[in-house]
């Protein structure tokens, strides 16, 4: 059984719907992106799964257990952390005062902030900097990190490669790629094909709010031309 299951998922704001339909899953330790222009759905499939926009029909099950509609704190409890596309970081506050609000201790893993500075080793020389004059990159790495301080079991990433220049996005790659190989489960919304299909495990491409192909990362390296087909779309 997978560890987080969504399954025939339909979210609206207000009146306008927004998914139709939304099924996936993502097993312990898989890597797995939702890709897509934007407005196609990806950010509202992820605030579904973390409670913040409730779906209006649908199931989505963690570790067998419903949370369609719990709130997002409760749902942040069970183990799932989500890092949004504007990294919500506390620009007052310094990366280290970031890091250390965030942390809750666990019994199964234990970022912490030395942890959390060996996989962003950037962040340690700017412990001390408000959150608010870092680079976009840094940024990044630190809303990164802050929800690592969480420790949780499944990382939601909304465009983590979104507005960052070419050789911050090949750290950023390099990084993601030593947090998956600690078993990590990561959801990542995605538009950087290239990005995606170096880190992920399977790939689904949404379109006005439905998943219209899936595939391996396998599957996509070895014929892509379906995929670009869907993408361009």
């Amino acid at each position: 059984m997978a560890r987080l299951e969504v399954s025939d998922l339909d979210t609206s704001y207000g009146m306008s719907r927004v998914l139709f339909g939304v099924s996936l899953d993502v097993d312990e330790g898989e890597v797995v992106a939702l890709m897509g222009r934007n407005g196609v759905g990806k950010t509202t499939t992820m605030r579904s799964i973390m409670g913040l926009t409730p779906p209006r029909s649908g199931s989505i099950t963690w570790d067998g257990k419903p949370i369609a509609g719990e709130p997002a704190h409760r749902i942040a409890r069970l183990g799932i952390g989500y890092v949004p596309e504007d990294r919500r970081i506390f620009p007052e506050m310094t990366v280290r005062e970031n890091l250390q609000i965030a942390h809750k201790p666990s019994a199964s893993s234990d970022w912490n902030e030395s942890s959390v500075y060996e996989l962003f080793p950037d962040l340690r020389p700017i412990a001390d900097r408000p959150g608010g004059v870092l680079s976009g990159g840094q940024q990044q790495m630190l809303a990164i990190g802050r929800c690592l301080m969480g420790n949780p079991s499944l990382l939601l990433l909304d465009e983590p490669s979104e507005g960052l220049a070419p050789m911050v996005i090949a750290s950023m790659l390099e990084r993601l790629t030593s947090l998956k190989q600690t078993g990590l489960s990561i959801l990542l919304a995605e538009q950087n094909l290239k990005f995606a299909l170096e880190l992920c495990d399977r790939l689904h491409v949404m379109e006005k709010g439905s998943i219209r192909y899936s595939a391996t990362s396998a599957e996509v390296t070895a014929d892509d031309s379906t995929l670009k087909e869907h993408l361009t779309l």
